[in-house]
């Protein structure tokens, strides 16, 4: 008589993380249950196996089933955008969007400390703080009068409600260099490679961050962290970044669009539709896509729409659309970035953070009148980065403001797309970020109308709109 179904957790506060894996790993050869191979480990012979097979035969994939979820409090944000490189983690950060920070959590690195610069560094750091505290009320101000409590509306719930909209527009004065916290969900072969990447990076905060996760990863998982160990090959290319982050004499162009569409698939709805016939079909893929192509245009708009008809609010659209990959060229404020790099499925390559490339305004510093004081801020923070960046290239970037520009390359499968584009450019979402989503949707739309028609994002206002609605520059 065949088994009944079980389904189970087994319990990480009864077992290590290093034993779950090798009850998982075990299961492969052992006709035993999860419960019986993991009563018959312990601590010591589940290092062991781990010695043996992950390390020694390079079985690392046993190590994607310990988990670890890590704890990081008081950490620069620029040292959180190395943290967060990993992109099979999952992160949760504190809010710029919904937290006022204070003036004097921001991180000091040591070789500016011992400089000559150090006195200006913290002059910089000090003005930036001051001019983000002191616009708070003025820009809270103006959205209350943009959007007015209602007359039975309590009012800590409605500063809730309007929280992120004024905190939005005072975080561009943020420094990287502000401290803050972030939560890492990560199994040990990917925390292998983070710690890697960590002790390799040109950042002594972040040498000494890895320092740290490889030293409290191993009181849980002794045996699967334990090599990590910087690697000259990343400290190498680390370097070439840093040195192409020096200061230019000349400036950018900034006026041409901020998002360019680099490149994309011209066959991107026929190969769409011959992937979703190959799911069904008994054909090559190549069999498939002649037949496709030998189509009028009305049947290959039928076959694309078939494919995407009835998909529900919640439902995500066929995979068949990762097939389809697209590379934006795009110019964007360092808060935008920091929305952007979330989504862990896009492949980003940013250029080192650079002064030259110029700042964002938002448009409620003008109504507010302080546009004056927010030049000031930032060109005074560009002026201390150019003088930094000369001695300490990595270092300078401390600097950086969230109004700050940054190039970055994009490319993504188009299922991405769908996501990235719904989600970015909801009402609720950052105005910065939310242009990028639009534009990007509004670029997908010239070149694939049939398939950006599915994406929900029609209704929105333009890409335009939303620059002359939030920005005074950009």
């Amino acid at each position: 008589m065949p088994k009944a179904r079980d389904i189970y957790l087994l319990d990480p506060s009864q077992l290590s993380p290093e034993v779950i894996a090798v009850a998982f790993a075990k299961t492969s050869r052992s006709p035993e249950s999860f419960r019986e191979i993991a009563a018959g480990l312990t601590d010591a012979s589940s290092a062991q196996f781990h010695e043996r097979w992950v390390v020694g035969y390079g079985h690392a994939s046993v190590a994607e089933h310990a988990v670890l979820h890590i704890a990081f409090e008081n950490v620069s944000r620029l040292a959180i955008e190395a943290i967060e490189d990993s992109r099979l983690a999952s992160y949760t950060e504190k809010s710029t969007r919904y937290q006022v920070f204070d003036r004097d959590d921001y991180y000091t690195p040591e070789v500016i400390a011992r400089s000559r610069h150090a006195e200006r560094y913290h002059r910089t750091i000090a003005m930036l703080f001051d001019a983000y505290a002191e616009s708070v009320e003025p820009v809270r101000a103006a959205i209350m009068s943009q959007f007015p409590r209602k007359a039975d509306e309590d009012p800590k719930k409605y500063d809730g409600r309007i929280r992120s909209k004024y905190v939005d527009n005072c975080r561009f004065l943020l420094p990287a260099a502000t401290l803050a916290n972030v939560g890492m969900t990560a199994n040990a072969r990917v925390l292998e490679h983070a710690i890697k990447k960590m002790l390799s990076h040109p950042l002594q905060e972040v040498r000494e961050i890895g320092q740290e996760v490889k030293r409290v990863a191993q009181a849980e998982i002794p045996t699967l962290v334990k090599y990590a160990e910087p690697s000259e090959y990343l400290r190498k290319t680390s370097r070439a970044k840093c040195a192409l982050s020096s200061p230019k004499s000349e400036r950018p162009d900034r006026s041409a669009d901020f998002l360019t569409l680099a490149d994309y698939d011209s066959e991107a709805e026929e190969r769409f539709a011959a992937a979703c016939l190959y799911r069904q079909g008994d054909a090559s893929y190549l069999e498939m896509l002649h037949r496709i192509q030998m189509m009028s245009g009305a049947e290959l708009d039928n076959v694309v729409r078939d494919a995407l008809t009835g998909m529900g609010e919640f439902d995500t659209p066929l995979r068949e659309l990762e097939h389809i990959t697209l590379a934006f060229d795009c110019l964007l404020d360092w808060g935008a970035w920091y929305e952007l790099k979330r989504h862990r499925m896009l492949t980003l390559t940013p250029q080192p953070l650079n002064a030259p490339s110029g700042y964002t305004i938002p448009r409620v510093f003008e109504e507010t009148q302080l546009t004056r004081r927010y030049r000031r801020a930032m060109d005074e923070a560009a002026e201390t980065f150019m003088a930094l960046a000369a001695d300490f290239p990595a270092e300078a970037a401390y600097i950086f403001p969230n109004a700050f520009n940054r190039r970055v390359l994009i490319t993504l499968n188009l299922r991405e797309a769908f996501h990235f584009c719904q989600l970015r450019s909801a009402p609720n979402a950052h105005f910065s970020i939310r242009r990028i989503a639009v534009r990007m949707f509004e670029l997908i739309s010239e070149i694939y109308p049939t398939l950006a028609s599915f994406m929900r994002c029609a209704t929105l206002p333009s890409a335009n709109q939303i620059t002359r609605d939030f920005f005074a520059q950009v």
